[in-house]
């Protein structure tokens, strides 16, 4: 999930923790869910669309208290992969991790193109429509297939839906945390007083 930068956004990242504000410490590359065969590996549930990240000697950090462990071996198996860790060598060691959560460190994410972005970039973003007439604030990051859905809330909980493609999303302004976007018709529901 956090390494794929699709236009305008990443893949499910999931921040964890703030070593400054606004940049989280980890991300969430996916989840251990079970022990597997006889020599300590696991099977993990990826958030990555780029397993091949996750490979030998890479350090990544388990669970809420983010343990830190460097990968054994790392392959591909089913939709996920099995994982093995340094110093774990039997199921029963494994065993430990089911169902725990594995982060890897933001400072190692890669730098993206020019307006691309990871979801923990952009949620929380300030949206404005291209007046500069606020409309909430991005909250969530819906994936469709088609394209991605950005969900803005405004302060009285009402959401917009805004499809995420060039013809809505006009410009990202980390720095100010700001998006400006055009909306289509249809997308906001217009006063009746006017």
């Amino acid at each position: 999930m956090w390494w794929n930068p699709n236009h305008m956004s990443g893949k499910k990242e999931r921040p964890s923790g703030s070593p400054t504000a606004g940049e989280p410490a980890f991300l969430a590359a996916g989840k251990v869910r079970r022990s597997h065969g006889v020599r300590g590996e696991v099977v993990a549930e990826l958030y990555t669309d780029f397993p091949e990240r996750l490979r030998p000697k890479t350090k990544v950090y388990l669970g809420e208290k983010h343990l830190p462990m460097t990968l054994r071996s790392a392959r591909i198996h089913n939709e996920g992969l099995l994982l093995g860790f340094e110093g774990i060598d039997t199921p029963e060691e494994a065993g430990r991790f089911r169902n725990q959560t594995l982060y890897v460190s933001a400072r190692t994410l890669p730098d993206l193109a020019d307006g691309e972005y990871y979801f923990y970039q952009l949620v929380g973003l300030s949206v404005v429509d291209e007046d500069g007439k606020p409309l909430g604030t991005l909250t969530e990051i819906v994936e469709t297939g088609a394209n991605d859905v950005y969900v803005v809330a405004d302060p009285s909980g009402t959401e917009v839906l805004l499809p995420a493609i060039p013809d809505v999303i006009l410009d990202v302004d980390l720095d100010a945390k700001t998006m400006r976007v055009h909306l289509l018709p249809g997308l906001v529901e217009e006063d009746s007083d006017e």
